[in-house]
């Protein structure tokens, strides 16, 4: 018989008042480009094979020490990472830098360009670029931990609605479409015919606020600036090559703003990371714009925001004496399981030869429908929340609705908060119950695969974990298992 044993220990992150606190930071870039060609590209329904870089493929890393605690937030130029991998990448850095795991924040950007690090339907991972990703992050921790000094922090927010669009739309009559297990059951449809006379309004919330937090050496040097944004991604990039999309070109845009002629070493280190951008992408369906050519599009969206951030940021002050605190939890969820009557209709597509007879992608989601029924009823998800000075930053393994976000920053009991997705893991999409409620693509089955009220117990547990960090307080939970 097996016994759990909660031990709950309460960590006040915060030093002495008495003891002057020394904060230090150090970034690094590590390269995770594939070395042998050609890779499967990840975020499609049909495969993609890429046998080039239009651009590098990095994973970024900052790390944070107050004296007291030390944590690292990497952003990963990959559509999407497995908990597996990412903790088998913290467990790595951990041995190599005294970082504790739990005090890793791994994120992906979610770039549509990126090589497959788990196998899908069209794209298969490979051991090869799996070791040149993991060996990356790791690399990347471990660089900035060496290049720790003494640092100063700001931070600042800039809205920049220009770039994101809710991509769920209310149809007018005749304006839905049967969804690929054969219903006409929705009441939204994503990525709807652009400026059609079909469009009603958006289903959803737009989030087009950019925070940053920045940091410097104690003359004034810049450090790193770690970005969020909610933008899915940009696209426009070229068949038969990977891309870091926008978040690497703001990387470079940024760089050449606050560090043009840095020839420090270490580097300055731009990053950009992705808030909760579910619903959200950069297609004004309402108003389109004329089709650019391949990757204008990431470069204007890039330098724009960049700009923008640029001219935040030289109001910003930096200060000193800043405090760290962080805090992880393990949520588990129901997993979505499929109907008998579910069950034998995927079957029945998959048994048909002539997919002319069946509804667009039928055959995809009949196999993710398999795939459901196969996995564990629930399924362990890390949840995050970090305080730097103040201000927070919670971490969710999804790709989460905007509405989600801007309800985390108002309940915040941070001055300033916003939220990493994709951290820490890929647990698919996040819409709110009321979001399933209206159906379309990210609630169908197989895109989606946490509980309905996932959302909702979720946000619950962030909100917990940033108030404990608010707070200077942390809660490890360690356990103990006997038979």
């Amino acid at each position: 018989m097996k016994t759990r044993l909660a031990l709950l220990l309460l960590l006040f992150t915060t030093p002495d008042p008495g003891v002057a606190a020394e904060f230090r930071a150090g970034a690094a870039v590590g390269d995770i480009t594939p070395t042998k060609w050609p890779v499967f590209l990840v975020g499609s329904f049909s495969e993609r094979p890429a046998d080039r870089a239009w651009d590098p493929l990095s994973a970024r890393a900052l790390v944070l020490d107050d004296g007291r605690t030390r944590l690292a937030i990497v952003v990963v130029d990959s559509c999407l990472i497995p908990r597996s991998l990412f903790d088998e990448a913290k467990q790595q850095a951990s041995e190599a830098t005294g970082i504790r795991p739990d005090h890793m924040l791994m994120s992906a950007t979610h770039t549509h360009s990126a090589p497959a690090s788990l196998d899908r339907i069209v794209a298969k991972s490979s051991d090869e670029y799996l070791t040149v990703l993991k060996g990356g992050i790791v690399d990347a921790i471990t660089q900035a931990n060496a290049n720790l000094e003494p640092a100063l922090l700001g931070q600042g927010q800039i809205d920049v609605p220009e770039h994101v669009h809710n991509r769920r739309w209310f149809m007018k009559p005749r304006g839905i479409v049967p969804n690929p297990f054969g219903e006409t059951t929705d009441q939204v449809r994503m990525n709807p015919p652009r400026g059609g006379d079909l469009l009603d309004r958006p289903a959803g919330l737009v989030d087009p606020q950019v925070s940053f937090v920045s940091v410097q050496a104690v003359d004034g040097r810049p450090i790193a600036l770690l970005a969020n944004y909610s933008l899915h991604y940009v696209g426009g990039v070229p068949a038969g090559g990977v891309s870091s999309d926008y978040f690497g070109e703001f990387g470079k845009q940024i760089k050449q703003r606050i560090a043009p002629d840095d020839e420090a070493d270490p580097p300055f280190v731009g990053i950009m990371s992705n808030g909760t951008s579910g619903d959200i992408n950069n297609i004004n369906f309402r108003n389109p714009q004329p089709a650019k050519k391949p990757l204008v599009q990431i470069q204007y969206v890039a330098a724009d925001v960049a700009e923008k951030v640029w001219q935040a940021y030289k109001q910003t002050e930096h200060h000193k004496s800043i405090t760290l605190a962080m805090a992880q939890r393990e949520l588990t969820l129901g997993i979505r399981r499929p109907t008998d009557e579910q069950l034998a209709r995927a079957k029945q597509f998959l048994a048909e030869p002539d997919e002319n007879k069946l509804p667009r992608r039928a055959k995809a989601y009949a196999r993710f429908t398999l795939e459901l029924a196969e996995m564990a009823p629930t399924e362990n998800l890390i949840l995050q929340a970090i305080r730097i000075g103040d201000v927070g930053i919670a971490a969710i393994p999804c790709e989460v609705f905007a509405e989600i976000g801007l309800d985390i920053k108002e309940h915040s009991p941070l001055k300033t908060s916003f939220t990493i997705e994709l951290a820490n893991g890929w647990n698919r999409y996040l819409p709110t119950p009321r979001q399933h409620r209206l159906g379309g693509y990210e609630t169908w089955l197989g895109t989606n695969m946490l509980e309905i009220h996932a959302s909702e117990k979720i946000q619950e547990v962030v909100l917990d974990l940033l108030r404990d960090v608010s707070q200077g307080v942390v809660k490890i939970e360690a356990d103990s298992r006997e038979e």
